[in-house]
């Protein structure tokens, strides 16, 4: 144990003796480790607010697209009424919203502003009155579409909170917006839609809107968002044939749960990735122990050979540089750690994002940042182990 703690002791003096040499040797584990953490836990925490509020909100929702008649989509296919009605009577589902995307229309929050929302147009969407209880999303000021602004075709609109943002929207201001030369006063803003993320920049309409001032025949919609709290992939499996029943009308179905895994895999596979070039880094910062170590070994010929001169063996000299290799790839990996962590957490402070940061991740990729650089050491150590004392003065 008293030999042990002479190595060490050795070791440590022989790094802190040539500061910017050590310094030097420690930035590749610590930018190899920082980069992995920070990557993978950045990824992770940006993710995280977003899956947990996705299975919160979006596990029970069916979202069905319409189809035309051979299985494909059409120019402009439609789920009637009458089968939008029917899917709202099946079993085990509560709420059923239909919307319909407006094409070739030109927003304007002011006439300075149309060059740019030509090129850029803000989606208008015709729905029904029930979008916020199917969505679960709130208002953030005014109020939602409701029957009599259907029945009487009033020319008033809801907006999406980052098209709100972008106009400079202040709450329950009386405010206009012009939908393809016709004013529409604003009666609301809709909060953040997290299964529709197209939302946030949308306008809202009625349908009876839709059919007065644009000519749309019938007021169908062309997509369904449905509620069904319980059997909600065996609901989704139902409702194409359900909407088909009498008729060539036809839809296609997702559930949200489906995006979450799919979004699963593909965080995974960017965390592979995040890993082997971490890994690469971590290699190459290896390679520079090693390059930097042998260096150390020429420079201190004279160190060793003295140390040989005093009974030292060749096994000692080798285990005191791979005990500096070993303090090295410690303290490299702890302060990568560190400083990775302190990454994630600043961006997850940066972006209002909850940070998930695993502590068994830090410890994993600290144990990796120690084995490359005690793997790095074994040949500087193998290389002044075998300078003889006479060859270590000619070096020297």
């Amino acid at each position: 144990m008293r030999r042990f703690g002479e190595l060490v002791g050795v070791a440590v003096a022989g790094l802190t003796a040539r500061k910017v040499r050590t310094l030097l040797i420690l930035l590749g584990p610590i930018l190899g480790v920082a980069a992995i953490v920070a990557a993978i836990g950045i990824n992770e925490s940006s993710k995280g607010d977003l899956k947990a509020k996705l299975r919160e909100l979006g596990t029970d929702l069916i979202v069905a697209n319409a189809q035309d008649t051979i299985g494909g989509f059409g120019q402009n296919p439609r789920i009637p009424e009458e089968a939008a009605d029917r899917v709202a009577r099946l079993p085990d589902v509560t709420s059923v919203t239909g919307t319909f995307q407006l094409s070739n229309i030109v927003t304007l929050p002011f006439a300075a502003a149309e060059d740019y929302y030509r090129a850029f147009p803000v989606p208008i969407i015709a729905t029904h009155l029930n979008l916020p209880e199917t969505m679960d999303v709130p208002l953030v000021s005014g109020r939602f579409l409701n029957e009599f602004d259907e029945s009487s075709a009033a020319r008033v609109a809801v907006i999406g909170r980052d098209l709100a943002n972008e106009y400079g929207y202040i709450a329950n201001e009386p405010r206009t917006i012009q939908l393809g030369g016709v004013d529409y006063g604003v009666v609301g803003v809709l909060d953040y839609v997290l299964l529709e993320p197209s939302m946030d920049s949308a306008v809202f309409i009625t349908f009876a809107n839709a059919v007065e001032d644009w000519d749309i025949e019938e007021p169908d919609p062309s997509r369904l968002y449905i509620r069904a709290p319980t059997n909600t992939k065996y609901v989704a499996e139902e409702i194409p044939t359900v909407v088909s029943l009498g008729g060539p009308d036809g839809a296609n179905t997702s559930v949200p749960t489906d995006l979450l895994d799919a979004q699963s895999q593909v965080d995974e596979n960017l965390n592979n990735l995040t890993k082997m070039m971490g890994g690469l880094a971590l290699v190459v910062g290896g390679v520079g122990i090693a390059n930097v170590m042998s260096i150390s070994v020429i420079q201190r010929s004279s160190e060793i050979g003295i140390r040989r001169a005093l009974g030292h063996s060749r096994g000692t000299i080798a285990i005191q540089f791979l005990f500096e290799a070993l303090v090295i790839g410690v303290m490299g990996g702890i302060l990568g750690a560190g400083v990775g962590a302190g990454v994630v957490w600043m961006v997850s402070e940066m972006r209002d994002y909850t940070m998930i940061l695993s502590v068994s991740g830090l410890v994993r990729w600290a144990s990796v940042s120690v084995g490359v650089a005690v793997v790095a050491g074994l040949y500087p150590s193998t290389k002044a182990a075998r300078l003889e004392p006479l060859e270590t003065l000619r070096l020297g």
